[in-house]
């Protein structure tokens, strides 16, 4: 996670943190105080990078050449 956070890349950091929140919801010895609020960042996060992919996503769709259509000049 410090790589992560020291590279600058938020997606990165993103997956990191949430390798790090799901083993701790996971893990017994985790407080039952502790879990609704580690469950909920957990969702929060895995919001976080869908949003990243889907704009990611958006972005490479954009670069795409859109094909010119055929002249029809009895269009005129």
């Amino acid at each position: 996670m410090t790589k992560a956070a020291a590279d600058g890349n938020r997606r990165e950091l993103l997956v990191s943190m949430r390798a790090r929140v799901a083993t701790a919801v996971e893990d017994p010895n985790t407080p039952a105080r502790d879990l609704a609020a580690l469950t909920r960042r957990l969702m929060e996060i895995a919001k976080d990078i869908e949003a990243i992919d889907a704009a990611a996503e958006q972005e490479g769709r954009g670069d795409e050449a859109t094909p010119d259509e055929q002249w029809d000049g009895s269009a005129i």
